[in-house]
């Protein structure tokens, strides 16, 4: 069987597999691939692309970083899994480095992004309960409008994005839902007494990378403060250099009551998230209460300290807001008919796409497939261009003019 698999080479073959195999849950750009390297990927027909999405900003410090690679493979070779049941050589390590890094008390790793998005929910309703005293059952958490903190039941629930909603109920209460971006509704929101937290996402990235307007992060969370609310940050896409700052929230120095990250906690490796709380809200969580058998393995611990040392050691950040404000800039000269905005903020960032065709978007990233850039329509009409952050001047300068060259198929 191996041998009729391996003689086959054409991208349509690799399709036709997932298409009669793989459940029918995305729908991703026509190109299969089989290797990266920094900003580039190859397909199986051998093809360079520029990766204009980095894994949904999971591969932060390029794909198959030297480094990452080397501490993947030289854990894996001592110790992968041990469970919760024991201790690891590398938890407590992990957990110091991750907690003086960003300045909290505590640490409960997780795996994926929503598993630290429901961790967070569960820790603001303990909270709530044990140390603010609202009545059993009664907590509501603040979220925003075309929020995207994942799929799971609970986390759907408060979407409103009827692809990611309907059909799936009955859904979990406990919600309250508020336009983004608006400090009224949430100050009137947080005149709720059983408010015991605002969930948000620092720029909402699949909604079309919605930058806020500057101060909006500060002012929500002194109105949290004010209000005995905790701020919780979903820094999962936003976070770790993306945006030109370690965090997102970082470009107005606030810092969350509970922070959750994931994505290029690892680079792209495995997955790995965390919450981090201080001691107030984290020890309201007692042995059993919650846990993964993967969550904090060893392999994770390792590869998640040198995911965040080379995004310090690489100037990540900086590079990420000197070639995010370049890459916006090559973007507005084109002055383009077709592109109706460009926004975002570092290598987070989105272009608006303007004409009579509603699939236009979708035309564009095939265009831009063939010509050697891989990017991916959100909503229909925006595309997200958000690539690893050790991209260079010269290579952000050769992607425009792959989109300009794209563009003009718009034209006909």
């Amino acid at each position: 069987m191996s041998a009729t698999i391996t003689s086959f080479s054409s991208a349509q073959h690799y399709l036709q597999l997932e298409d009669q195999y793989g459940a029918h849950n995305y729908h991703p750009i026509p190109v299969v691939l089989s290797r990266g390297k920094g900003v580039h990927v190859w397909d199986v027909e051998g093809k360079q692309y520029y990766d204009f999405l980095s894994g949904y900003s999971a591969i932060n410090q390029g794909h198959c970083h030297p480094r990452l690679l080397a501490a993947l493979i030289e854990q894996a070779q001592q110790l992968t899994l041990t469970s919760r049941a024991f201790h690891s050589n590398l938890l407590g390590e992990y957990a110091q480095y991750i907690c003086t890094l960003f300045g909290y008390d505590k640490v409960l790793p997780m795996n994926t992004g929503v598993e630290a998005v429901e961790t967070g929910i569960k820790l603001c309703r303990r909270w709530a309960y044990r140390v603010k005293g609202i009545k059993e059952n009664q907590a509501q958490i603040i979220v925003c409008e075309g929020n995207f903190h994942g799929r799971t039941s609970t986390v759907i629930s408060f979407s409103t994005d009827p692809s990611s909603r309907n059909d799936f109920g009955p859904y979990m209460p406990g919600f309250i839902s508020i336009p983004f971006n608006d400090l009224d509704a949430l100050a009137k929101a947080l005149d709720n007494k059983n408010v015991a937290g605002f969930l948000a996402e620092p720029i909402q990235g699949e909604a079309g990378v919605l930058v806020p307007d500057d101060g909006y992060l500060a002012r929500a969370k002194q109105l949290c403060k004010d209000a005995n609310v905790l701020f919780i940050a979903d820094e999962i896409q936003t976070g770790l250099a993306r945006t030109g700052k370690m965090l997102a929230c970082d470009h107005e120095e606030v810092r969350p009551d509970i922070l959750l990250l994931g994505k290029a906690l690892s680079g792209g490796l495995l997955p790995v998230s965390a919450v981090l709380a201080d001691d107030e809200i984290m020890l309201t969580i007692q042995p059993g209460d919650h846990g993964s058998t993967y969550g904090g393995n060893p392999l994770a611990c390792k590869v998640a300290m040198e995911s965040l040392q080379v995004l310090l050691d690489e100037g990540m950040a900086e590079n990420a807001a000197a070639m995010g404000t370049l890459l916006r800039q090559e973007l507005a000269a084109l002055q383009s008919p077709f592109i109706s905005l460009i926004r975002g903020k570092g290598l987070l960032n989105a272009i608006v796409i303007k004409h009579e065709d509603p699939e236009a978007a979708w035309h564009l990233c095939l265009e831009l497939k063939e010509n050697g850039l891989l990017a991916k329509p959100i909503h229909g009409d925006k595309i997200r261009f958000a690539p690893p952050l050790l991209i260079t001047a010269t290579q952000i300068k050769d992607c425009v003019s792959i989109v300009a060259k794209s563009l003009e198929k718009l034209k006909t």
